[in-house]
């Protein structure tokens, strides 16, 4: 089985996007009160002070709500979503949405914007 790292990579190349993982130690935004919903929604943002820029939700809805998201160490992810893992290297501006039988993922230049 290849490591993470690889199959990290391996996405970014196949996407044409630039190998960009997040830190390690640094914090995701997961909406842990959707988990189980399907589809897995994340994004990225730029990184800012100890986060990665991701943030994670299952289901269709996302809110504006302050305590929608609640921090977790990337290192935790692979308890919570290891489907996502392999995208975490995507840089800052692109979408992920997967579901059994389905993976899209995107760049969207909104998430750049301040």
């Amino acid at each position: 089985m290849t490591n993470v790292a690889e199959e990290q990579h391996r996405v970014c190349n196949r996407l044409g996007a630039s190998y960009e993982p997040p830190q390690a130690g640094s914090k995701v935004g997961v909406a842990l009160q959707t988990f189980g919903a399907q589809p897995l929604n994340a994004l990225r943002h730029p990184a800012e002070q100890a986060t990665s820029g991701w943030y994670i939700w299952w289901g269709d809805t996302l809110t504006e709500d302050p305590e929608f998201f609640q921090p977790l160490h990337v290192e935790h992810l692979s308890d919570r979503c290891p489907e996502l893992l392999s995208y975490l290297a995507l840089p800052p501006g692109w979408r992920v949405q997967l579901a059994p039988g389905h993976e899209d993922a995107w760049y969207d230049g909104k998430l750049l914007e301040v």
